[in-house]
C-alpha cells in the first residue's frame, strides 16, 4: 500500500502542476513533510518509533503511539483491542530494555516516575517497577527474556506484521482502488505476454506436417480412417445399437445437452439425389458422433471410459459371434477405440509429447488441468518445494561481522550465548558480543601461532588458547590478560583440540608433532597428518597441571576433534587415522573405538539424546554411529563436498587457497532435529530423517562470497543463533525463530 501512496501522491502533484494550482501543490508538499503515517510505510513508522527510543524521546514516543490509536487502532473491532495493548506495552518494555542496556538509569527512573500512575494499576507492570533497583537484570530469571535478541527481533516484526495486515485491511478511496487496477492489470498483460512467447517456442519445437495430414489427426481418430471399407449393413446396425444404447442410459447435465445439440445438427432425411449414398451418410453421422464423443471427454473425463464401454457393450455380443471378415476388422476397430478411451491420463501426457496428433487430442487438455494438482502433490511428498511445507525456521535479520582479514579457523558462542570467539589463520583472535550491539570486546594477537579455542565453561568469562609451540594459555575475555600459560609438550608442540569439561574443573588438549606438509593436499588428497603421532592429555584448571595422559590404540595419533557429553561422563574423539575413540571419564579409559572412515576424521559431536554421535571425515561422508554397538552405523547422509572440505577459494589468475578444516563442520538445534552445515555461499539447515529420507534441506542462510568453514548454533535462548564463518574473513551471524507446531 505505500508504494501505491506514493505514486498516487506524484499522480496528484503532477496534477496540480499541469492545472497551474501552486499554492495547493506547496501545501500538499508540507502536510507530506509533517505526515505521521509516513505514506502508511510500515518501515518507516518502525523506524519512527526507534528514533523515539534511542533518544530517549518519552514524551515523543507517547505522543506518537497515541496518534496511531486515534487514527488507525480506535477503528478497529473491539477483539483487536487485547493485541493493541499487548503492542503499546511490549513498546515501553523495548524502550527500558534499552535504556538499561545503554545504562541511562536516569531514563529508567524517568520512565517510571512519568508512567507509574498509568502503570501501577496494571498487573503485567507489577514486578517491572524494581527494575531500577536490580544490578544487573539480564541475568534475573523475570527479565532475562526481554533483554535477548531474540525478544526484540519478534516484537519488531510483530509489529511490523500488525500495521502491514491493518493498511491492508483499509478501506481504500477510489484514486487507490485505480492504481491497483492499473497495477493487476499491467500483471495480467505481462503474463499473457510470457505465456504467449512460451506457446510460440513451444509451436517453433514441433515439426512441421502438411495442412491436409494436420487436418486428419485433429479431427479424426485412429479408429474411423478405416470406416469407408465397412459395408453399409454393420454401419447401420452399429448407429442403430448406439442410439439405443444412448437412449437407454440416463445421462445428467452438459453431457446430454451436448449429445441433443449434436443430433440438431445432423439432417432427419438425406437427399438421395445429390449422389451422396447411405454409406457416406453414414460416415457422416460416425464422424459427427465421434465429435461429441470427443466434447464428452472433454467435460467429463473420468466417466469417459465407462461411457465407451457401455455404447459398445451390444456392438462386441453382436460381433463375436460373426467370423465376417469385415466383422473381424469392425471388432478389431472397436476394442482400439475402447483402449484409446481407456488410457489414463499419465499415458497420454506421455504420448502427447511424442506425437502432434496426441497433443492437440482433447485428452491433452484434460492432463494439462490435471498436472498442476499432479506437480504440487509430488512436490510436497518429496519436500522439493519449500513454499509447499511450512518452514520450520524464519529468519529474522543477518549481521555480518568484518574484523578479520584472512580466514577463518574457528567461530564459536560461549554457554551463555553472549559472546563469541572468532580465530582467523594469521593466529587473530577476536572476542565480540552480538546483543544487543555488535561490538568487538577484545582483540588477541601472539607472536606464535595460534591453532585452537575454546571457551570455559565455569566461569564462562575464561578462553582456552592452543598454540602451535606447545602452550595452552588461559584468557580472561573481561580483564583482557593472561590467567595462566600452561607448557604442554615439547616433543608435540601443535595443539590441534581444546575441550573443557561441563564442570569446568579440567580439560582435554589434543597435541601433535609437526607435518612436513602440514595443513596442506597431497596429490591423492590426502592429508600429510594422516600418519602424525600426537597425544590426548587431560588437565586440572585450579591446579593447572596435567593429571593423566589417555592410551591411543593401536598407536600414538594426531586428536583432531574432541567433544564430552552433557555431564562430562564421555568424551568422543576423531582422529587422524580415521577412528573415532569413545572414553569414560570416569575410569579414565576407552570405552570402544572403531574406524569410522576413510582418512581423517574432521569433526564429530553427540547427537541431543547422546545415544548416538555425528562424523564427517576426509571421504565426505557424515555418518552417525551408535555408540551402544561398537562400529555400527546407525545412519549415514549424503553432504556436498563443500560441506566436508577441504574448501577451495579460487582467485585470480588460477590461483587457489585450499584449507583444511579445523574448526566445527556442524552443529545442531535445541532439540537435535535440525543440522546446520557449511556450504559454498552461506550455511546450510537440514532436517534430520530416519530411514531413507535421508536429509531434508530447509533452509539456505546465505549471505556469504566464499565458502564457509566453521559453523556453529547457540542454543542458550529459545532462538537459533548461527555463526557461519568463510574464509574471506567474513562471519554471518543469523537470528532464526523457530516455527513450533500447535
Amino acid at each position: 500500500m505505500g508504494s501505491a501512496v506514493e505514486r498516487t501522491d506524484e499522480l496528484v502533484r503532477e496534477y496540480l502542476i499541469f492545472r497551474g494550482f501552486t499554492s495547493s501543490l506547496r501545501h500538499l508538499d508540507v502536510e507530506i513533510k509533517a505526515d505521521k503515517e509516513k505514506g502508511f510505510r510500515v518501515d518507516k513508522i518502525i523506524e519512527q518509533l526507534q528514533q523515539f527510543i534511542q533518544s530517549y524521546d518519552l514524551p515523543g514516543l507517547r505522543d506518537y503511539w497515541g496518534y496511531l490509536d486515534r487514527r488507525l487502532f480506535s477503528r478497529l473491532e473491539d477483539i483487536y483491542r487485547p493485541t493493541v495493548n499487548k503492542l503499546r506495552t511490549s513498546l515501553y518494555r523495548y524502550y527500558l530494555v534499552y535504556t538499561v542496556q545503554t545504562a541511562r538509569s536516569e531514563k529508567t527512573q524517568e520512565f517510571f516516575q512519568k508512567q507509574a500512575q498509568e502503570l501501577q494499576g496494571q498487573t503485567e507492570w507489577r514486578d517491572w517497577f524494581v527494575l531500577p533497583f536490580i544490578p544487573s537484570p539480564e541475568l534475573n530469571s523475570i527479565f532475562a527474556p526481554y533483554f535477548s535478541r531474540q525478544w526484540a527481533d519478534t516484537f519488531l516484526v510483530s509489529l511490523h506484521n500488525f500495521l502491514s495486515v491493518l493498511f491492508q485491511c483499509m478501506p481504500l478511496p477510489v484514486l487507490l482502488s485505480f492504481d491497483a487496477e492499473v497495477q493487476r492489470s499491467a500483471a495480467i498483460l505481462e503474463e499473457n505476454e510470457l505465456l504467449r512467447q512460451t506457446v510460440f517456442a513451444l509451436q517453433a519445437e514441433q515439426p512441421r506436417l502438411p495442412k491436409e495430414e494436420v487436418m486428419v489427426h485433429h479431427k479424426l481418430p485412429p479408429y474411423v480412417q478405416n470406416m469407408d471399407r465397412l459395408g453399409d449393413t454393420e454401419l447401420d446396425l452399429i448407429s442403430s445399437q448406439r442410439s439405443a444404447n444412448l437412449t437407454a442410459q440416463p445421462q445428467s447435465g452438459s453431457f446430454l445437452s451436448s449429445l441433443l445439440s449434436q443430433g440438431k445438427r445432423v439432417p432427419a432425411k438425406t437427399p438421395q439425389g445429390v449422389g451422396s449414398s447411405p454409406t457416406q451418410a453414414s460416415v457422416t453421422m460416425g464422424r459427427r458422433d465421434a465429435a461429441a464423443n470427443h466434447s464428452m471427454k472433454l467435460k467429463d473425463p473420468p466417466n469417459s471410459s465407462k461411457d465407451s464401454k457401455a455404447l459398445f457393450s451390444s456392438t462386441e455380443v453382436s460381433d463375436s459371434g460373426s467370423a465376417h471378415p469385415r466383422q473381424r476388422r469392425h471388432q478389431d476397430h472397436e476394442k482400439q477405440r475402447k483402449e484409446l478411451l481407456a488410457k489414463p491420463p499419465a499415458q497420454s501426457m506421455e504420448k502427447r509429447g511424442e506425437s502432434l496428433e496426441t497433443e492437440t487430442h482433447p485428452e491433452g487438455s484434460v492432463d494439462q488441468i490435471d498436472s498442476p494438482t499432479k506437480q504440487t502433490r509430488t512436490c510436497v511428498e518429496g519436500g522439493g518445494l519449500s513454499g509447499a511445507i511450512e518452514q520450520p525456521f524464519i529468519k529474522l535479520s543477518q549481521e555480518e561481522y568484518s574484523e578479520h582479514h584472512s580466514s577463518i579457523m574457528h567461530c564459536r558462542v560461549d554457554c551463555s550465548g553472549r559472546r563469541v570467539a572468532s580465530l582467523d589463520v594469521d593466529g587473530v583472535i577476536k572476542v565480540w558480543s552480538f546483543n544487543p550491539l555488535m561490538q568487538t570486546k577484545a582483540t588477541i594477537m601472539s607472536k606464535s601461532p595460534l591453532l585452537s579455542l575454546e571457551w570455559a565453561t565455569k566461569p564462562d568469562r575464561l578462553l582456552l588458547l592452543g598454540s602451535g609451540v606447545g602452550t595452552v594459555r588461559l584468557y580472561d575475555t573481561e580483564a583482557k590478560k593472561n590467567l595462566y600459560e600452561m607448557m604442554i609438550d615439547d616433543v608435540h608442540p601443535r595443539i590441534l583440540s581444546l575441550a573443557c569439561s561441563p564442570s569446568g574443573t579440567s580439560f582435554v588438549c589434543s597435541a601433535a608433532a609437526h607435518s612436513l606438509r602440514s595443513g596442506t593436499l597431497s596429490e591423492s588428497g590426502a592429508r600429510g597428518s594422516s600418519a602424525v603421532p600426537g597425544q590426548l592429555l587431560l588437565w586440572d584448571t585450579k591446579t593447572v597441571k596435567q593429571q593423566l595422559q589417555f592410551s591411543l590404540e593401536p598407536g600414538p595419533i594426531a586428536v583432531n576433534c574432541t567433544a564430552f557429553n552433557h555431564n562430562g561422563n564421555l568424551l568422543v574423539t576423531g582422529a587422524a587415522d580415521g577412528i573415532i575413540r569413545l572414553f569414560d571419564m570416569q575410569r579414565y579409559e576407552s570405552a570402544m573405538s572403531w574406524k569410522a572412515h576413510d582418512g581423517e576424521v574432521y569433526s564429530v559431536e553427540f547427537s541431543y539424546d547422546e545415544n548416538t554421535v555425528f562424523s564427517i571425515g576426509e571421504d565426505g561422508k557424515f555418518i552417525e554411529w551408535n555408540i551402544h554397538r561398537s562400529g555400527v552405523k546407525q545412519s549415514e547422509y549424503s553432504l556436498p563436498s563443500d560441506a566436508t572440505g577441504p574448501f577451495v577459494l579460487s582467485g585470480y589468475s588460477g590461483y587457489k587457497q585450499v584449507q583444511v578444516p579445523r574448526g566445527r563442520l556442524f552443529a545442531f538445534d535445541s532439540e537435535g532435529n535440525y543440522v546446520l552445515t557449511c556450504s559454498s555461499n552461506g550455511g546450510l539447515i537440514y532436517r534430520l530423517n530416519e530411514g531413507e529420507k535421508g536429509l531434508e534441506s530447509v533452509l539456505p542462510l546465505g549471505g556469504h562470497k566464499a565458502p564457509v568453514v566453521t559453523v556453529d548454533w547457540c542454543t542458550a535462548m529459545d532462538c537459533g543463533t548461527c555463526l557461519t564463518a568463510s574464509m574471506d574473513g567474513k562471519i554471518k551471524l543469523s537470528t532464526l525463530l523457530a516455527q513450533k507446531p500447535y
